[in-house]
């Protein structure tokens, strides 16, 4: 009996049973075998009816054998009743030589020759030579003729059989299995099933956790990041920075390269559509493309980026479906010589090709960074842009609107204060005198300067104190 965890159900256990145990037992179907001489291979069915014509060959053999017995019985049987009921052991009495005996018995059965299924040999009456005289005084005729025919009714049913060997056979299989069969039927049954793929059925008891910083990924690093739930029989898929993609076994710690793009668990049943944006090392410019892996070898790198050498992932992303996009921002380099900064990349106006591919161009021109792009923008162009096309203007806007400071923060003037008093003195409110209509009003008198006309009133007065001294 098989005790299972709360969390498992029979359903999902039973695939797991006839892979990782002895439930399942696999046959191979091609058996090699020696007929006529010869090596052949043959499936189970070929196998089976060999077998079958190779049993039915044995048994007509045996009734063959068998047939040949009874009819030598019969043979001998025959010769000693004419032997005795005729007599003829009495005509070797005048006989002197052996010669002359056995020619004697020759002669006497000879009227009886015909009655015979083959020739009289001279072992034969060599045979009836040997028959003592206790047991000729002491001969049964009656019980020899029941012996005779019970031989005959034998012998006509080998024959039969012999006749109809294949339905003979059949029997004899059956007779097998009523004989030894009793108590051993079968306890299991014969049914069709799915191939069961280990790493599928296995349950998921393990957490795949990755070292950015270091480089390593497995299941034994607890105290780093973990990615998702896993089992030993998983692959793993690791994109890296320097534009290589590779499928490896899962392990307890491997190194995959420091600062990976992507590591996810990689599943063949569940094919995932990839999206990035990035430069080309040859020609510079930056790039967009939606792809998909493909067939893959394990323990293989493969190149996602043509010209690695220089290049640069800005943006990646990992997707269940091709329905399944996003918008996303490119930001160019404040140095550029663009006019539009901002350039708007939608991947569902990219088609999904294999993972060579080298994808659409975005700009030549310098990349700052790469952002997605924000929830409000895109109902704005949803409602406002039925056709589709980026607003290179409006989404500048948007981002200056975005990047405005909240409405609590205080923006000071270009010479602040110098100290927290003058801080203070900054910000104390002070009487403005009314302005006409459109005249720009004039500043504040600032309290600094009239404090430094006190001060320089008190110290002339200071000074008059003193001359008059």
């Amino acid at each position: 009996m098989v005790h299972l965890p709360p969390a498992i159900a029979a359903e999902d256990a039973i695939p797991a049973l006839f892979k990782f145990t002895n439930c399942e037992v696999s046959i191979s179907p091609n058996a090699c075998v020696i007929v006529d001489d010869q090596p052949r291979f043959l499936a189970v069915s070929d196998l089976v009816n060999l077998a079958a014509s190779q049993t039915r060959d044995l048994l007509k053999l045996e009734l063959e054998i068998r047939l040949g017995e009874l009819q030598e019985k019969w043979h001998f049987a025959s010769l000693e009743k004419i032997f005795i009921e005729n007599k003829i052991y009495r005509r070797i009495e005048k006989e002197e030589t052996w010669e002359g005996v056995i020619a004697t018995v020759d002669e006497g059965l000879e009227p009886f020759k015909a009655q015979f299924h083959r020739a009289i040999t001279q072992d034969d009456i060599l045979r009836l030579l040997e028959i003592r005289i206790k047991r000729i005084s002491k001969y049964n005729s009656f019980k020899a003729d029941e012996l005779i025919k019970g031989y005959e009714e034998e012998i006509e049913e080998v024959e039969r059989y012999l006749k109809s060997i294949t339905k003979y056979t059949i029997r004899y299989f059956r007779n097998l299995l009523e004989k030894y069969g009793k108590g051993k039927e079968r306890k299991t049954e014969i049914t069709t099933f799915d191939k069961i793929v280990a790493s599928q059925v296995a349950t998921a008891n393990e957490t795949l956790y990755v070292n950015r910083k270091d480089g390593f990924a497995g299941w034994s690093l607890k105290r780093d990041t973990a990615i998702e739930r896993c089992s030993r029989l998983d692959d793993v898929i690791t994109f890296r920075k320097d534009g290589t993609v590779i499928v490896s076994k899962i392990q307890e710690k491997a190194f995959i390269g420091k600062n990976p793009v992507h590591i996810a668990i990689f599943r063949k049943d569940e094919p995932k559509v990839y999206a990035m944006v990035y430069r080309d090392g040859a020609t510079g410019k930056t790039l967009a493309k939606r792809f998909t892996m493909g067939g893959v070898t394990r323990d293989k790198e493969y190149d996602i980026i043509k010209n690695r050498n220089g290049c640069r992932v800005y943006f990646f992303a990992v997707y269940d479906s091709e329905n399944e996009t996003e918008k996303i921002l490119v930001h160019l380099d404040t140095e550029a010589r663009a006019r539009i900064k901002v350039v708007e990349v939608d991947f569902a106006e990219l088609p999904v090709k294999n993972r060579s591919a080298l994808g659409a161009t975005v700009t030549k021109y310098k990349v700052e960074r790469v952002a997605r792009a924000p929830k409000e923008e895109k109902e704005s162009e949803s409602g406002g842009n039925s056709g589709g096309e980026s607003n290179p203007q409006e989404m500048e806007k948007a981002e200056k609107k975005t990047a405005s400071p909240p409405p609590d923060h205080v923006e000071f003037s270009k010479s602040p204060p110098a100290d927290a008093k003058a801080e203070q003195d900054s910000l104390v409110d002070v009487p403005e005198t009314p302005a006409p209509p459109k005249i720009k009003p004039a500043p504040k008198p600032k309290k600094d300067s009239i404090d430094q006309d006190q001060k320089t009133s008190d110290f002339l007065q200071g000074l008059l104190d003193l001359g008059l001294d």
